[in-house]
């Protein structure tokens, strides 16, 4: 039985440059929760620590029935109250306080992933393993289009200077953004030293 790996099939979706670049990324399905808060708090962790379990408990019943598939990478969309913070770019996060900041975590599923196939899931993970949070977990589709993304290598901490060369990028080209700021970590930053770690920063854009 061949596993299906989302990371080569789509390679274009988790490759960048590192440096600027517009891309053209295509609609795409996700398991997804959301949350607020400094991402260096402990709800940041529990949200990671829910949604995996219903990605793998999905994995292993479409493996029961032939259709093997290997969990992809976890993403972020990132965002802020824009009411309350006018004008900003998430090259300027660094004066919103942390716990202002909005998220939705992402783990990319296979297209025949369906809202029972995750409904499920949800129940087995909910009763097995007491996480009632589960429930907040969703299906949900993102088609990003025109977006400018960069090759982030080193610590979450020195993004910002990537994402200003992103947005010096966008200025000079006159593209405005045009969505939520997505990160897509292909490293596991759980095991790996923060300089070497890789994450794609993108950003929608529009003329």
């Amino acid at each position: 039985m061949e596993k299906i790996d989302l990371t080569k099939t789509h390679k274009a979706y988790y490759t960048a440059k590192r440096k600027p670049e517009l891309v053209t990324i295509e609609r795409a399905t996700f398991l997804s929760i959301c949350g607020k808060g400094d991402p260096s708090q402990r709800l940041l962790a529990e949200r990671i620590e829910t949604i995996y379990p219903v990605a793998y408990t999905i994995k292993f019943r479409f493996k029961e029935k032939g259709k093997d598939f290997v969990v992809p990478k976890l993403e972020a969309l990132w965002w802020y109250d824009e009411q309350k913070y006018p004008g900003r770019t998430m090259a300027d996060a660094v004066s919103i306080p942390r716990s202002d900041w909005e998220y939705r975590l992402l783990i990319r599923m296979p297209q025949f992933v369906m809202r029972g196939d995750l409904d499920e899931a949800v129940d087995a993970v909910a009763k097995k393993k007491g996480l009632t949070a589960a429930r907040n977990v969703e299906l949900f589709e993102l088609t990003e289009g025109r977006c400018v993304q960069m090759m982030h290598v080193g610590p979450f901490s020195k993004e910002l200077e990537t994402l200003k060369v992103i947005n010096t990028f966008c200025q000079e080209h006159n593209l405005k953004r045009n969505g939520f700021y997505h990160e897509i970590y292909l490293s596991d930053f759980r095991k790996t030293p923060p300089e070497k770690l890789k994450t794609i920063l993108r950003e929608p854009v529009k003329e």
